[in-house]
């Protein structure tokens, strides 16, 4: 499905506040270390949004192959970076790493409350740990969304890898696959166009997940999809897949983004209890590694 391009206007916020993070960072790098260390938990942003543009909430719910009508009145959680990303972003400002290089790790979520679609949000991020071992550095980020009501209704922490150094035994992880027992309980066809869509959905434009040359350059066969993606695409299969629609039962998901999802790509959600794997079979490649509760 393509999504139409006047989505992209509701972006800006994201856009600007992708630019200003990755400006900073390299204005921090440029004062070769007179900076003062940057303490953790950073202080938190707080900032009140309007409810999102509900045409924008149901493309995105049915991208993702969920069922649109099951979000009359809530907006889907999984959907939190995009309003989150302008205030995460400012709190990762003051942090000197190159934040151009960073990869998304994972993310979680805990869902306290449904978020109502038609008010508005009170968001507030901040930087919450950074695990620097010299080789690179974790960093999490959290962002709590919610109304007058229910001012904790979402928590969501967004988890990134910046790479520093190489280790000098060059060892590598075995790469993730989908346990031999694992159930599949929903299965997607993505086409190269998938990052494009997201990407005018949530604002994260980033040139690797919808410009071949761009993702050729830099080493893989052809666009990624964004791993708040493939985490988007396996909630809508548990809420379909396990959970018989209920969209407002999940209580608990998180997940690691464990190898890139290149495009286009027949991939499942697999299932085995409360573990969740997104790969393309049984034994095969995982590409998302989880656990969600209810």
């Amino acid at each position: 499905m393509a999504v139409p391009n006047r989505f992209i206007l509701h972006q800006a916020p994201v856009l600007a506040g992708l630019g200003r993070a990755l400006v900073s960072s390299m204005l921090n790098r440029r004062r070769n270390g007179s900076a003062p260390p940057v303490a953790v938990p950073g202080e938190e942003i707080v900032q009140t949004l309007p409810p999102r543009p509900k045409d924008l909430v149901r493309c995105y719910v049915k991208q993702m192959g969920g069922d649109p009508s099951s979000y009359k009145r809530t907006l889907p959680a999984h959907l939190f970076p995009q309003w989150g990303f302008p205030l995460a972003t400012q709190a990762l400002s003051v942090l000197d790493y190159p934040l151009e290089r960073g990869l998304n790790a994972g993310c979680r979520m805990q869902i306290n409350a449904p978020l109502p679609n038609d008010q508005p949000l009170r968001v507030r991020a901040r930087l919450e740990s950074i695990d620097d071992d010299g080789y690179r550095a974790v960093i999490q980020t959290r962002i709590i969304t919610g109304t007058d009501k229910e001012p904790d209704a979402l928590v969501g922490d967004l988890f990134a890898i910046v790479p520093l150094k190489k280790k000098k035994d060059g060892s590598k992880k075995p790469r993730a696959r989908v346990p031999q027992d694992a159930r599949e309980v929903a299965f997607w066809k993505l086409s190269a166009s998938a990052g494009l869509e997201f990407a005018k959905l949530t604002g994260d434009f980033n040139p690797i997940h919808w410009v071949a040359a761009y993702a050729k350059a830099s080493g893989f066969r052809n666009v990624i999809l964004h791993g708040f993606a493939t985490a988007a695409y396996a909630v809508e299969g548990l809420n379909r897949g396990v959970l018989s629609g209920d969209v407002n039962a999940l209580r608990n998901f998180e997940v690691r983004f464990t190898n890139p999802l290149v495009l286009p790509a027949k991939v499942g959600l697999y299932r085995s209890g409360n573990d969740i794997t997104v790969g393309d079979a049984p034994g095969g490649r995982a590409y998302l590694t989880g656990t969600f509760g209810t």
